[in-house]
């Protein structure tokens, strides 16, 4: 198979918003080009994108990252064999027989405590379908009392991993043979100008309250700032097929991951800012040679008083047409959709020679069809 890396390149116009905060409560941020930008973190917005998997994919499709899977495994070894009555011993058995260690449960001391459940030491990142696995392998040992195989036990975990554990990963400290490589790469995205936070000074009242209590019943602040992101992401389509077994299911995976990472958005202070938005930039960039994020586009921060979009959006066409006339490398196809403040002919006229204009939902098929075509072509 020829390869194929897809790059996700996105400009993004957030209003007033505090999407991702720090332990202050401050909008996170970070320095480069020697100032202060608006950043939100790449955990966050893989965390909003693995969400709106849910919305894309069945759920056999999709994995699982919590401390709880002992119980995970023991309800489904309950739901395949309800007869047996040692589910949860047996689910403790045969995860510990993978090398990942467990903290046994624990009875309450006294009666109005309740009783701790078995965990793992850290947030685990299983398949739906290796959960499964674990849990017949578990229901065949207890019905011949028969030891569990850590060789077929660390099997289960070393294949069917489910899309999102293919995307972006997965590490055991405690059985590095279990680590799963993501194939996809998330940057923080940051402002392509400077920014100042702010602050909303806000005051409640109490409904209650009588007259001789008159005013506010609360006090506070909320930091906040508003940006134009720049966001950036990469996928390794070789390896997601060979980590999903198969170019048809890799296939799948840039599907949804495409219109999740898109469209998705970071909930925090959602109520408080309605900040929800679409981008008015998108171009997706299929290669052969390496992923390259085009940040540097924005090291010189964009200054202006009528809008941000438009400027950035040609900024960066540029800039990815002059980085690949430098190293002497075009991309093997590349897609845009431009609306909103990005929609003009200056940018038009800019993409025509390098990139096709289209709608999202053209975007991503043509995407996935390039896949099948490249993954066609003995390399």
């Amino acid at each position: 198979m020829n390869r194929s890396l897809i790059d996700v390149h996105i400009l993004q116009t957030l209003p007033p918003s505090n999407v991702n905060r720090d332990d202050t409560g401050s909008p996170k941020s970070a320095v480069y080009g020697g100032v202060r930008r608006a950043r939100v973190s790449s955990q966050a917005w893989k965390r909003a994108t693995r969400q709106a998997f849910h919305d894309h994919l069945d759920e056999s499709e999709l994995g699982e990252r919590t401390k709880f899977v002992v119980e995970k495994i023991a309800m489904k070894i309950t739901e395949l064999s309800p007869h047996l009555e040692n589910a949860p011993k047996l689910a403790e058995e045969v995860l510990a027989a993978t090398g990942i260690k467990v903290t046994p449960a624990k009875k309450a001391k006294k009666s109005e405590e309740q009783e701790e459940q078995a965990a793992t030491g850290y947030l685990l990142f299983l398949a739906r379908r290796q959960i499964e696995g674990l849990a017949a392998l578990a229901v065949e040992a207890g019905a011949s009392s028969a030891r569990i195989e850590k060789k077929a036990a660390k099997a289960v975990l070393q294949e069917g991993n489910s899309i999102d554990l293919a995307l972006f990963g997965r590490m055991v400290a405690d059985a590095p043979d279990l680590n799963v490589d993501a194939c996809c790469q998330v940057a923080h995205a940051i402002s392509v100008h400077g920014v100042q936070n702010e602050f909303d000074y806000f005051t409640a009242v109490d409904d209650n309250g009588s007259e001789d209590h008159a005013g506010a019943g609360m006090i506070g602040t909320v930091e906040f700032n508003s940006s134009t992101l720049y966001r950036y992401a990469t996928i390794d389509v070789d390896e997601l097929a060979k980590s999903l077994g198969s170019v048809e299911a890799a296939a799948r995976a840039v599907d949804a991951f495409l219109t999740a990472f898109v469209t998705s958005m970071p909930t925090g202070k959602q109520n408080t800012f309605a900040n929800r938005t679409r981008p008015d930039f998108v171009m997706v960039t299929i290669r052969d040679d390496q992923p390259v994020n085009l940040v540097g586009a924005f090291e010189t921060p964009i200054e202006s008083n009528d809008g941000r979009m438009l400027r950035a959006a040609q900024t960066l066409v540029e800039y990815a047409a002059r980085q690949d006339d430098a190293y002497r490398t075009a991309p093997h196809a590349q897609y845009a959709l431009a609306v909103g403040m990005a929609d003009s002919d200056e940018l038009s006229e800019a993409l025509a020679q390098r990139a096709e204009l289209v709608d999202l939902p053209s975007m991503i098929e043509r995407t996935v069809a390039t896949i099948g075509d490249r993954a066609a072509v003995p390399a």
